[in-house]
């Protein structure tokens, strides 16, 4: 397990729908690691397909291109190629998208972690989930917690956590 010491997270804003990979891989040179957890939030298909598919894998590319080999996604509960959700359910463009971006980054060599946390909530962080059961609720807060406790923690690489908020002491929860 490595330990952060002290680093801190430099946020990058960018209209990741405009931008080329290139540019993108100009704006993360320098960096340790990408946490993708940009979304369309619904309502347009073609939107959620243009940032939850297309610059996500785009933002991938970027990031073998800058040689930042870390990166941490975050997807949904029960993302995936084998989604369940109907064609004709609103929900279906994200499901597809993601599950492209998904796969894009497991083939893509880099040193990846894919979180699937349940249907978020804007509770109070409790520091405690439980992987890989059922559908539930997560709050944001803790989601950001599951991601700093990722790129602390060597041993979620190549892993995807599905989680919700539960029991279990998050850097526990992720090591066992």
């Amino acid at each position: 397990m490595r330990r952060c010491r002290g680093h801190r997270a430099a946020p990058v804003v960018a209209d990741i729908e405009q931008l080329d990979t290139d540019r993108l891989a100009n704006l993360l040179a320098g960096h340790d690691a990408v946490v993708f957890s940009a979304g369309a939030s619904g309502g347009n298909p073609a939107r959620t397909y243009a940032v939850d598919r297309d610059a996500a894998i785009r933002v991938i590319d970027a990031a073998a291109q800058a040689d930042v080999h870390r990166f941490v996604m975050v997807s949904y509960f029960g993302a995936g190629q084998d989604h369940v959700v109907p064609q004709d359910n609103s929900f279906f463009p994200y499901a597809e998208a993601k599950a492209a971006a998904d796969a894009h980054l497991r083939a893509s060599g880099l040193r990846w972690t894919i979180l699937g946390p349940g249907r978020l909530t804007l509770e109070p962080p409790t520091g405690r989930i439980m992987l890989g059961e059922g559908k539930g609720d997560v709050s944001r807060a803790d989601v950001a917690l599951v991601v700093a406790a990722a790129l602390a923690d060597d041993s979620t690489i190549g892993r995807t956590i599905d989680f919700n908020n539960g029991d279990i002491p998050i850097g526990e929860a992720l090591a066992g």
